[in-house]
């Protein structure tokens, strides 16, 4: 068979893991090898380089410009030492990726030759164009002008023969067009607003810090078959396929033992995130075949995001290098498991966790419950902008089934937290506050020792669900940048954590006592925020009838979704807590329906060449050798034995014709849609249209493909099925 996909699935097979040399030292020994760390800041840097340095990183002073010359030269001196030849500033524009322009680190000497120079003034700010990135009208194509601006509080760090500063990205005149501009100002606001509610419980506190631990899942599919799927190459999702016999139905995979060759690639991925400072933890298979996850340990959340962003391009390079290519699309396969990107966030103060219980003292657990409170007035308050900020073309897919949670956005406190709540509303003041600690089980193994029991349960299908001392936020798709979830639950927290402390001031203020303030305030958020709590299936019809009537925002539509940033109480909220404007907002919402247009148009160009090109093509012929056998049959045998015999046959040939007859149809339909929707001026219009009349479509062409695959005989098949994407090793 001469059959291209008989060829790459051979040569798959024959594939062994790449020898990956184990470094010598333990992890703590090369961690953060090429990062710019404290330690190497007090080596290369002055003393009082270094502390003023180290002011700005843990107390958010002010960068003094003076000392940026200093800095330069100590980076520049340890990147020489590593064999560095170029800088670039490392930003994170609205394409849901990063970008840099590499400079060499030459200056002309005045003399006819080169000196090698870096200035304070490279380091602290350039001028990347700023035409070509998405700005949302903010920027006209012929206005170039940006600046890219460090940001000392995320490390340097080297990757290859470049020297890689973490920077915001803003336009000429002001406007932020990156994520980590917004980031930042989300988390100077929820500091502000929850280190004045933490010190109504201990004066000591000075800072608040929101902590983030990110779980990136993804899938591995040998290098080869995925150059031979062109929808794959292209959308990074599978367009068409049929479900493998076998698929994930026998929960086999998920912790299952690692395969050779992706053991390989993990060893060789962990290593070279090790080294970029990036902590890497737990890694498994997940549940679905090729799945696999990796989590590092919890990590100050703007530092988080840049590592989470740092790592998904190392994944895929490092893939690339093992013979996989790692796909981040939330949905590349139909039927299984989809991939995201679980957030976990907490609060910390510089004396403990917020989230932690129980505390020693009523005054801990009373804090503990001010804290729980007032993330569920957060999310109730705006549990339709959540929803917008983690929403995509792409997550879209994912979200409802095989474990993503419902495109309903609600929170899951466990037994223990909804009835200590439940109590609290209802209860006298001087019986209020006991939350329990981690329970004890004892199993009848007597090898086995005791349990602890924690004091919340997991519920799969919850998309905002408290875990004991963090709640996980499970809606993040796998592609998706953290920071946009981020963004909008840290600057809702803080505007529900300001509206807190003035209420129970203007109590204290008006004569009550401080401690009955804050539990007349949190009785009334406790009331108040009912309608985000939900312990029960988010799959279940019932649920979206119940988060109708509770008020809940339960739109699916992702043009749609997006109109929630703009929201009065959106805008109000975003500007209240200075994180962005309501022209930064409009903006970042025509990039959103934008990128929305483009993937389903970029998804319906592909499969509508596909199914012309390949599939119709393909069973035509299969159509045709039937046909030549029928008409061979006819000749050598009697008319009645020869209609018995090819029964088979011409059904078939019917089945094919009809299929093959409503793809034309149908990719016809689809481009006359596409053609429509696109003469649109309007982008949030233009995003309804693909969503309402293209999107549609890809389904129903695939449903007679997927179809025409089981009937076309295997060896004429031109792609790689499930069955071989999917448990290649």
């Amino acid at each position: 068979m001469s059959n291209l996909r008989f060829e790459v699935v051979a040569e798959a097979f024959k594939k062994k893991p790449l020898d990956v040399a184990a470094p010598s030292e333990r992890p703590s020994e090369f961690f953060a090898k090429n990062v710019f760390t404290r330690a190497k800041m007090y080596k290369y840097l002055q003393r009082d380089v270094y502390d003023k340095m180290i002011d700005v990183i843990d107390n958010g002073a002010t960068l003094d410009r003076s000392i940026a010359d200093a800095v330069a030269k100590g980076m520049k001196q340890w990147a020489d030492e590593q064999g560095v030849t170029h800088y670039t500033h490392w930003f994170q524009p609205l394409t849901e990726g990063t970008a840099e322009k590499h400079d060499a680190f030459i200056e002309h000497d005045g003399k006819g030759g080169m000196i090698e120079e870096f200035s304070g003034k490279l380091l602290v700010q350039q001028e990347p164009d700023a035409s070509s990135f998405p700005s949302g009208g903010i920027r006209a194509t012929f206005e170039a002008r940006g600046y890219s601006a460090w940001d000392p509080t995320s490390p340097v760090f080297i990757i290859d023969d470049t020297l890689c500063i973490p920077t915001i990205f803003i336009s000429y005149t002001g406007e932020s067009l990156d994520y980590k501009a917004p980031l930042k100002r989300a988390l100077h606001a929820v500091d502000e607003a929850a280190t004045a509610v933490a010190k109504l419980f201990d004066p000591e506190v000075r800072k608040v810090i929101s902590n983030l631990g990110w779980e990136q899942e993804y899938f591995l599919v040998d290098e080869g078959l995925y150059s031979a799927r062109p929808d794959l190459m292209l959308t990074g999702r599978t367009l068409m396929g049929h479900d493998s016999a076998k698929n994930q139905q026998m929960d086999d995979h998920y912790f299952g033992i690692i395969p050779e060759r992706v053991q390989a690639f993990m060893k060789d991925l962990e290593v070279q995130a090790l080294e970029l400072g990036i902590p890497c933890k737990t890694r498994h298979n997940e549940v679905a075949p090729n799945q696999f996850e990796l989590a590092p340990i919890f990590e100050e959340t703007n530092l988080a995001v840049d590592h989470n962003m740092l790592f998904m391009a190392l994944l895929k390079k490092v893939a690339r290098k093992h013979g996989f290519r790692a796909l981040l699309h939330e949905k590349p396969f139909d039927g299984i498991n989809g991939s995201g990107k679980h957030q976990n966030w907490s609060l910390a103060t510089d004396t403990g966790v917020l989230l932690h219980a129980p505390g020693k003292t009523p005054k801990q657990n009373l804090r503990f419950v001010t804290f729980i409170v007032e993330t569920l007035m957060a999310v109730y308050r705006h549990n339709g902008l959540l929803k917008a900020s983690i929403m995509s073309a792409t997550n879209a897919h994912r979200l409802g089934a095989n474990e993503a949670p419902p495109a309903i956005i609600s929170s899951f406190l466990g037994k223990q937290v909804s009835e200590l709540l439940d109590h609290i509303e209802k209860a006298d003041k001087d019986d209020l506050f006991s939350v329990e600690d981690k329970q004890k089980m004892e199993l009848d193994i007597p090898e086995i020792p005791e349990l602890l029991i924690d004091n919340t349960d997991r519920n799969r299908t919850s998309p905002f669900a408290f875990t004991g001392n963090r709640f996980e936020f499970r809606a993040p798709g796998s592609e998706c940048n953290c920071a946009s979830a981020m963004i909008a639950l840290n600057a809702a927290m803080a505007e529900a954590l300001t509206l807190f402390k003035q209420r129970v001031d203007s109590l204290v203020e008006a004569g009550s006592d401080l401690t009955n303030a804050i539990i007349d305030v949190l009785r009334e958020d406790i009331r108040t925020s009912k309608p985000i709590q939900f312990e029960g299936n988010g799959y279940s019809e019932e649920w979206v009838k119940e988060a109708t009537r509770r008020g809940l925002d339960v739109e699916t539509s992702c043009p749609l979704i997006f109109d929630r940033y703009l929201d009065e109480a959106s805008v109000e909220m975003f500007e209240r807590m200075n994180v962005m404007t309501r022209k930064e907002l409009r903006a970042r919402n025509e990039v959103k329906w934008e990128t929305y247009t483009k993937k389903i148009q970029i998804e319906a160009r592909v499969l509508g060449d596909l199914a012309m090109n390949h599939i119709i093509p393909v069973a035509t012929h299969y159509q045709t050798r039937l046909a030549k056998n029928v008409s061979s049959m006819r000749e050598i045998l009697p008319q009645e034995d020869a209609v018995s015999l090819c029964a088979r046959n011409f059904k078939i040939i019917r089945e094919i014709g009809e299929r093959t007859q409503n793809i034309e149809r149908l990719v016809e339909e689809l481009v006359g849609a596409r053609k429509k929707a696109n003469r649109l001026e309007c982008e949030r219009d233009k995003a309804i249209a693909y969503h309402d009349t293209v999107a549609p479509k890809l389904d129903e062409i695939r449903y007679h493909i997927d179809k025409l695959e089981l009937t076309v005989a295997d060896e004429l098949w031109t792609l790689p099925k499930y069955r071989e994407l999917l448990f290649i090793r």
